[in-house]
Order: C-alpha cells, then sequence, then structure tokens
C-alpha cells in the first residue's frame, strides 16, 4: 500500500489526535490590496447607445437624379405648395382623417333605450301568475315546425291570394290561452315568438309573421297583473323592433338592386321597393283595433324613409299618430304608447313638436290616473298607490329625456306647467330624473318651494328630496341662495316623522352638505342624526344607512382631521352598538385617514380620536381572529402611529409610544413598530443626551418580550443593542445581546409560510449569528463579564441548540467564530465605531489576552472537528468534505504553520478535501499543490509514515506555499 492511501485512510483518526494537542497560535497577515483602476476617458454619447446606421450614395449624379439634394428637395417642395392639385389632395386627405376621427369618438348613447330595457326587466317583477294568448305557441314544440296553419305556397299568385285571405279571416276562435305561467315561463313564452316571427320570415310566411307581430300588440292591452306591465312592454316591444327591423331590411335590399345593373332598372327596383312599402302600411292600416294598429306602424315606422324622405313629412305623420293615441283609456297603455312613439321619432328627426304635443295630451289624462290611484288606495292588496304610480317612471323619464336632449327650449315650459298640476309628484319625479343638474341648480329654490307643496298620493316628499338631492350634489345651487336653499330642505326633512324615509334623505343629502359647506353644517348635521336615530333605538334597524353617509361625508370632506375633531363625531360612532359594524366603522375611518390625511399632525384632539378607534380595532382582536385580519388591522394602526408626530418634543412623542404600547396590546406588529419608532427617535436626539437614549431603549427593552415571534424579538433586541452601542450606553447594549442569545434556545425548528409549507429556521439563525458576530468585534469586555463573556455565551448556546442531524448550520457559525477570533488577535481591528473603546484599544494586545482568543480558537476547532466526525459516520462525504476544506482555507490564513500540530491538521484536512473532489466546486481546490503533496508521498522523499505518523514531513513547507497561493484572491474563489 502507498504513502498516499495510508494517509488517506488515516486521514479522519490523525484529525481525531490533533484535537487532543492542538496549539492554535494565531498570526496576524497584513494582505496588501491593490486595485487597478481603468483610465477614464471623455465621451458625448453614452456608451451603450445605438447607432443608427445610415446608407448615404456616395455618387452626388444619382442622388441628384432621384432628388435627394438639398436644391431638388426645396424644388420640389415649392412645386408641391404652389401646385393646385397636390393642395386638394392634401386638404382631402385632412378631411378624410377628420371625418375618420369624428368616427372613432364615442357615440350618444343618452337615448338608447337598450341601455334602460334591463333595468325595468330587473325592476319589475312579479310573483303572480302570468296568462298568454296566442295562436301561434302550442307548445314548446311549434318552434319545431308542427301545428303550423300557414304553408308555404309555391306559386306566386296562389300566395298572393292565400295571404290575403289569411289577413281578411282572423278569427280569435284559433287563439289559445295558457294560464297560470311563472314570470321565467312568460319569458321564455315571448323568446319562443320572436325566435317563431324570426323562422315564418326566412320561411317566406310573411303573413304569418305579421300575425305574431299583432297578436304580441294586443297583449300590450292587458293589465292584469300591473306591477309587470313595464317588463311585459319591453318583452313585447322586442318583437315588434325585430318585426320592423325585417321589413326594413327587406325594403331596402329591394331598393337597392344590383349595383351593377342600369339606371333604368335600378329605378324599377326602388319603384317596386315603394310600392311594397305602401303595401305594407296598407296592410297594418287595414288592422280594426287601435292598439296593434299604432304599435305595428310605429315598429316600421322607419320604412317612411321610401316614401319620403323630408322631415316635415315626419313630423305630420307623427302627430297624426298623436292624435290617434288619444283613443287609448287606459292612462298607463296610454303612456307607454306615448313612450314607444317618441322612441321611434327621435331616430328619424330632431325635432321636439310631437313630443311637446305628447306632454300636452298627457297633462289633460293625467288627473285619470289618480281615479286609479284613489281605487288602488281603497284595494291594496292589488298593488298599492306608490307602486302604481312607479309603474309610469319608466315612460315619463324617457320621453322627458327625448324631449330636453341637447335642447332646453321646453324645460321652462314643463317646469311651469307642472306647477299648475295637481298631484304633480310623478311628473315632478321624472323632471328631477330627466333634467340636466345644471337646470335644477338655477332653478333650486323652485323646485324645493314645489316639494313642499306637493301632496300627491303615493308619491311621498321623501322621494322627491331624495331625486332632488341627488341632483344638487352632482352641480350646486349659486353660492349666494345655498344656505337658504339648505334650510328650506332640512325644514321639511326633519317634519318627517318615519325613520326610515328620514335617513334615507339625509343618506343623499349627506354629499351635497360634505361637498359645498363648512365643517359646522357637517356637525350639525351629525348632532342631528345623533339626536333622531337614538330616538326608540332606531340606530338598530339603519346600520347600513348611518354607515353609508359617514362614508360618503368622509369622501367628499376635504380635511378629515377637522372632521374627528368636531364634538359630533365620535359620540356618531356610539350609534353602530353591533361590534362587526363598529369595527368595520373604524376600519374605514382609518382607511380614509390613511389615504387622505397630512403627512403628520400633533394634534392632541385628532391623536386621541384615532387612539380610540385603534382600540376599538385592537380590542376586537381575539384568539378566534384570522392572520388577514390581524394583518389589515396592524397596517391601519402603524400608518396613523407614523404619522403622529411631535416635532422637537422628543418627550412628548416618547410619552406616544408608551401609552399606545398599553393600547394596542393585542397585536404584534404594532409593537414592533413602536420598538423601531423609539429606536428612530433616540437617533433624532441632537443634545447628545445619552439619558434619553437609555430611556429609548428602557422603552424598546420592556416592549420586546410582549412580542410572541421569537425571530423578531431576536431582531429587535439585536438592533436596539446596536444602537445603544453607538449611543455610547455600553451597559443597555451588554443586556440586549445577553437577551438575544438567550433567545437562541426557544426558536422553534420551523415555521409556516403563507402558503401553509413548514420552513427551517436554521437559515435565518446562521444568518443572525453572523450579524451578531460581526457586532461583537467592536464591543469592548465588560470587566464583571470577563474576556470575550458574549462570544463565549454564543459558543455555548451554539453547543445546546438542538440542530438537524445532517445541519451545516453549526460548522458555519463556528467557522464565522474563528473569523471573529482572528480579528480579535488583530492590534488593529478592520472597524470601530465612534467613541467605542473595543478590546483592540482596551488590551493593547496583551499576550495573556492573546492567549485567550488562541484558546478559543482551539475549542472552535475541536468542535468542528467533531462536525467532520459526525459527518463521516453519516456518510456525508460532500459535506466533510467542503467543510474540510473551509477550515483548511482558515487554518492557512490565520495560524502559525510553524507548529507542528497545526501543519498536521492542515495537511490532513487538505487530504481529507480531495477525497471527494468531484463534489466540491471545481475551482476551489489548487491542483498543481495537492498534486506535488501527493508525489512527495508516493515516492517517500523524506516521508516518515513508516513510523506511523502518515503525514509528510515537508507538510509544513507545503501548507507555507499553499498560503501563499491560496491568499491570491483570484485562487481562493
Amino acid at each position: 500500500m502507498s504513502c498516499w492511501q495510508t494517509a488517506v485512510r488515516n486521514a479522519d483518526n490523525n484529525n481525531h489526535d490533533a484535537m487532543a494537542n492542538l496549539e492554535w497560535v494565531c498570526v496576524p497577515r497584513c494582505y496588501e490590496v491593490r486595485k487597478n483602476r481603468l483610465t477614464g476617458q471623455a465621451t458625448l454619447e453614452h456608451p451603450l447607445k445605438q447607432h443608427a446606421v445610415t446608407v448615404v450614395d456616395s455618387n452626388p449624379l444619382s442622388r441628384a437624379l432621384e432628388g435627394t439634394d438639398p436644391l431638388s428637395q426645396f424644388a420640389r417642395q415649392d412645386d408641391e405648395l404652389n401646385d393646385p392639385l397636390s393642395q386638394m389632395v392634401t386638404e382631402f386627405d385632412l378631411k378624410s382623417k377628420r371625418r375618420e376621427r369624428d368616427r372613432t369618438e364615442p357615440e350618444d348613447n343618452t337615448l338608447q333605450w337598450s341601455s334602460r330595457r334591463l333595468g325595468i326587466l330587473n325592476r319589475f317583477t312579479t310573483n303572480e301568475k302570468l296568462s298568454l294568448s296566442t295562436s301561434f305557441l302550442v307548445s314548446s314544440g311549434s318552434l319545431d315546425g308542427g301545428n303550423e296553419s300557414i304553408k308555404a305556397q309555391t306559386v306566386v299568385a296562389d300566395k298572393t291570394k292565400f295571404r290575403l285571405e289569411q289577413l281578411d279571416h282572423f278569427d280569435d276562435g284559433s287563439m289559445r290561452h295558457m294560464m297560470d305561467l311563472t314570470q321565467q315561463e312568460y319569458i321564455q313564452r315571448f323568446e319562443q315568438l320572436k325566435q317563431e316571427l324570426i323562422q315564418s320570415w326566412h320561411n317566406d310566411q310573411r303573413v304569418k309573421a305579421l300575425k305574431i307581430a299583432i297578436q304580441c300588440a294586443k297583449m300590450l292591452a292587458d293589465t292584469t297583473v300591473l306591477q309587470f306591465y313595464p317588463s311585459q312592454y319591453v318583452l313585447i316591444t322586442d318583437i315588434l323592433d325585430v318585426f320592423g327591423k325585417l321589413v326594413y331590411e327587406r325594403l331596402r335590399a329591394k331598393a337597392s338592386g344590383d349595383p351593377a345593373a342600369s339606371a333604368a332598372t335600378l329605378e324599377r327596383e326602388r319603384e317596386a321597393a315603394r310600392d311594397t312599402c305602401q303595401n305594407w302600411f296598407y296592410k297594418i292600416a287595414s288592422i280594426r283595433e287601435l292598439l296593434p294598429r299604432l304599435y305595428l306602424e310605429l315598429s316600421i315606422f322607419k320604412c317612411y324613409e321610401f316614401l319620403s324622405s323630408s322631415r316635415e313629412e315626419y313630423e305630420r305623420i307623427l302627430q297624426r299618430l298623436t292624435h290617434q293615441l288619444r283613443g287609448i283609456a287606459d292612462p298607463l297603455v296610454s303612456s307607454y304608447a306615448r313612450c314607444y312613439l317618441v322612441r321611434m321619432g327621435v331616430t328619424l328627426t330632431p325635432s321636439k313638436t310631437y313630443i311637446r304635443e305628447n306632454f300636452a295630451d298627457l297633462f289633460l289624462v293625467y288627473p285619470q290616473i289618480f281615479r286609479f290611484v284613489a281605487r288602488f288606495n281603497l284595494h291594496p292588496e292589488i298593488v298599492t298607490a306608490s307602486s302604481y304610480l312607479q309603474l309610469y317612471a319608466p315612460a315619463f323619464d324617457y320621453m322627458l329625456l327625448c324631449l330636453v336632449h341637447k335642447s332646453e327650449l321646453h324645460t321652462q315650459d314643463i317646469l311651469n306647467e307642472c306647477k299648475q298640476l295637481k298631484n304633480n309628484g310623478a311628473i315632478l319625479m321624472s323632471v328631477l330624473s330627466s333634467f340636466k343638474s345644471e337646470f335644477i341648480a338655477t332653478n333650486a329654490l323652485e323646485f324645493i318651494a314645489l316639494i313642499n307643496a306637493s301632496e300627491t298620493p303615493g308619491i311621498s316628499k321623501s322621494q322627491l328630496l331624495r331625486s332632488l338631492g341627488s341632483c344638487v350634489s352632482s352641480c350646486a345651487p349659486l353660492q349666494e341662495q345655498r344656505v337658504t336653499f339648505l334650510k328650506a330642505a332640512f325644514e321639511t326633512i326633519n317634519k318627517l316623522t318615519d325613520p326610515n324615509e328620514y335617513i334615507n334623505c339625509v343618506e343623499t343629502w349627506a354629499v351635497f352638505v360634505s361637498q359645498y359647506f363648512t365643517i359646522n353644517e357637517v356637525n350639525r348635521l351629525l348632532g342631528e342624526l345623533n339626536t333622531r336615530m337614538c330616538l326608540g333605538k332606531a340606530y338598530e334597524k339603519h346600520y347600513s344607512q348611518l354607515q353609508n353617509i359617514l362614508t360618503r361625508i368622509m369622501q367628499n370632506y376635504r380635511s378629515i382631521e377637522l372632521l374627528l375633531i368636531q364634538p359630533n363625531f365620535l359620540p356618531y360612532l356610539d350609534l353602530f352598538q353591533k361590534e362587526s359594524v363598529r369595527v368595520e366603522v373604524c376600519k374605514n375611518i382609518l382607511s380614509f385617514y390613511k389615504q387622505n390625511s397630512e403627512e403628520y399632525t400633533c394634534d392632541a384632539v385628532v391623536t386621541n380620536a384615532l387612539m380610540y378607534l385603534g382600540k376599538i380595532l385592537n380590542d376586537s382582536v381575539n384568539a378566534l381572529s384570522v392572520d388577514d385580519e390581524r394583518r389589515q388591522i396592524a397596517q391601519l394602526i402603524n400608518v396613523f402611529i407614523h404619522k403622529v408626530h411631535f416635532g422637537n418634543d422628543l418627550e412628548q412623542q416618547l410619552s406616544f409610544y408608551v401609552e399606545a404600547r398599553g393600547t394596542f396590546s393585542n397585536l404584534d406588529a404594532v409593537y414592533v413598530t413602536l420598538v423601531h419608532a423609539a429606536c428612530k427617535l433616540a437617533t433624532r436626539n441632537r443634545s447628545k443626551s445619552t439619558g434619553f437614549v437609555k430611556a429609548c431603549i428602557a422603552y424598546c427593552f420592556i416592549t420586546i418580550p410582549s412580542i410572541e415571534a421569537v425571530q423578531q424579538q431576536m431582531n429587535l433586541y439585536l438592533l436596539c443593542g446596536q444602537l445603544a452601542l453607538q449611543h455610547l450606553c455600553l451597559g443597555q447594549a451588554d443586556a440586549c445581546f445577553e437577551a438575544s442569545l438567550q433567545l437562541v434556545n426557544e426558536l422553534p425548528a420551523a415555521t409556516v409560510d403563507f402558503d401553509g409549507k413548514p420552513r427551517s429556521l436554521e437559515p435565518f439563525l446562521v444568518s443572525y449569528m453572523c450579524n451578531i458576530l460581526a457586532t461583537l468585534i467592536v464591543v469592548p469586555d465588560s470587566p464583571e463579564q470577563g474576556v470575550l463573556y458574549f462570544l463565549r455565551l454564543l459558543l455555548e448556546v451554539v453547543g445546546r441548540h438542538k440542530f438537524k442531524a445532517d445541519s451545516s448550520a453549526p460548522s458555519i457559525i463556528y467557522l464565522h467564530s474563528l473569523d471573529m477570533l482572528y480579528v480579535q488577535s488583530l492590534e488593529r481591528f478592520p472597524y470601530h465605531m465612534k467613541g467605542v473603546v473595543s478590546n483592540d484599544d482596551l488590551y493593547g494586545h496583551d499576550p495573556k489576552f492573546l492567549q485567550e482568543v488562541n484558546n478559543m480558537c482551539a475549542q472552535v476547532v475541536d468542535a468542528i472537528l467533531l462536525q467532520l466526525k459526525s459527518l463521516g459516520l453519516a456518510q456525508q462525504q460532500g459535506s466533510q468534505a467542503e467543510l474540510a476544506l473551509q477550515l483548511f482555507l482558515r487554518i492557512v490564513k490565520y495560524a502559525d504553520l510553524e507548529r507542528e500540530t497545526i501543519a498536521q491538521l492542515a495537511v490532513n484536512l487538505w487530504l481529507l478535501a480531495n477525497k471527494a473532489q468531484s463534489q466540491l466546486y471545481v475551482k476551489t481546490l489548487v491542483a498543481p499543490n495537492s498534486a506535488q503533496c501527493r508525489d512527495h508521498i508516493q515516492t517517500n522523499k523524506g516521508c516518515i509514515s513508516h513510523k506511523g505518523s502518515g503525514y509528510c514531513q515537508t507538510a509544513p513547507a507545503h501548507a507555507q506555499q499553499l498560503r501563499i497561493e491560496l491568499v491570491n484572491p483570484m485562487v481562493i474563489c
């Protein structure tokens, strides 16, 4: 067996033998650090700037022919400027771009009915059973083509004759009645009717399509289920719209003709389209009943453009239809029929005359509505008067909106006529909903007078006041009218006896008050709310409205600090007796304070108010609170703590932190913030008074143990110790460092991540120990504790701590402890803290101190060798080799290699590292030196392996050579 193999086999045993007689001596080194500075060069451009390369033809003749030379460019510009055709083309391009831009601008969808239909369907619903009468929906199977009474004809003459017969002999006896339909089934039947109409049209069964439309229009006279009538109107007019669109598209296709045809052919096709259009209107005019005849003519009203394109003709037709609508007796049916007329008319003519005439007729029949209201008051089981009047709102709102859209010509007339009406509440509601806010704000005093004088059955003053409050919130009255207007409004609001009506009004008017009035009016509003809502504990039923009022005030008022100090603000919070609501309100207030407050505040009233809110949130936290809830509350309180700033009055600032510590005792995150804030406060001490710094450190020292997380405690103790050391408070620093080290054994083995997975805390411990070792370099020894007390305590704590069996954490800590001890052996430490007398000045490189350092180095090396042995027993060759190499590098850099035991240990570690060379980073080992040592051993040159020593006699020289090469940074890394 060769000497090399013998040395490798006995490396572990030799390491164990070296532990017994290791004589460690630190040898301070002085390594010169040189920086190779690159020579600078001035430049006008960034070196990484991308340069665009332009290829220019070097031939000037070709450039002149292509027109790229300057003279050619000037000549071409002059020609383009003087050429009228070029100018026309340029202007045409500009106009085209302008038209394209206009087309891309958003359209005005104010009058689009499609934006209203879904709201009507959701608002007007019913639980009653509905009925449907039609001759086309015997069952859902009719959509599959069964039970059809109209057959497609193949001969044109027979088809025309058959259509006329079907239209003339319209037999009501064929109607089938479907009873007891739910609302959803009713809607599904109408959807089937729509599909049946479309299918019949595409199957060339246009008489059947017309009959479906007629039967649907007849259903609009049915007001059996009143509360569902607006939704019924939407469903039926959808079918009529589809019918009108199908007729129009067919006529337009006929009128367009073939673009390749001759002019005469096109004229004949247009004439045929006009005849077909007239036939449709003749067919509809032959309908005997008024309501379906009007609705069908209105559904194809757009087809009049094939007969006449003049606006005067459109207005004449609309006026004729308006006059015909006077024959409808039921005011509800009549109102929605007028709405459909207006809806069809606004698409073809901008004139408002026919709409104004419809309102004139409507105001004449308006008193008839209240005959029904009186009837419903006697029989409220059918429908209440308020619900009945609300049925008119969609029709009135849309008609008024069309009347005033882009024109305020008739607004004052409508308002004046509304004043003359008796029971004008329904019209006034629609006026407030449809007229522009600017007009309402200009006439605000007139509107409030109208509302105060209104006595409409079914329309309460609270409803009118809410609509008026919404209008003036978006556009306020004139400045000189606001106080009078607000006083007149709240005179009526305060007279409301129903708490529900009162709170709903105030909820709407809170926006107006907070936007346009001072804090005094806001405070008065809160006081009135406190008084009214406490009567009979009415607040218990209106928590949501009370919360919305407070939210709207905070959203619209400019200064939340000014709001917090009002006398009625905190009493208003007492209205929220339910804990969950109370906590939610406090969260909202602190959220608004976080977003909208000033950067700092020092007002005692504001601070006390915020402390009160924070205490409510803190007391709501218990053992059942989830982590996210704790985090959210702590974040809001921390923002408030950071914003409290008393300037140069540091004592008052510290007193605030003391008060906050007693108030927010359930939140660790707040305690962490308070400790950091106190440390920051200590750094602001410009007077250099150690007494205030000691008070801050004492505050932190008392606060930290209340935190549950051991990690947080350790970090904060280290931070406070470093801060105390910086301000020369050595006793406080020692106490913090000792407390931080005592917590190491309380550190759990793992923690739980946000995703629920366990995460080991050993990396944190290693990082923390390295940090504290770097700090302990400048910490002077206490005369009461002895030499390097904190390092001894650290090594003792690490020795007691329970690491994982395969953990490398203790080895890393021991290696960094060796680094720290080497620094202690230097005559001058590499860094100091200003004013702190570190051990280099304290001991003056005393031999006794150096002996203690060397002894501790030997103890640390012994501990590392024990780790090497345990790794070897666990068959972890890679980790063992890495640790051996790291210890070898430190021996080479720090120890006296003239000592035989040190040299022996270095060589053995080197050999041990080479056993697992394949598992190490390839650039770590220095291949030539290992080869030289191997050659010496294998050739037995000076080798004394026959004496059983197992190492090369020239090992010290080789180790010294290794040291020279390993200290080169390029070799180490």
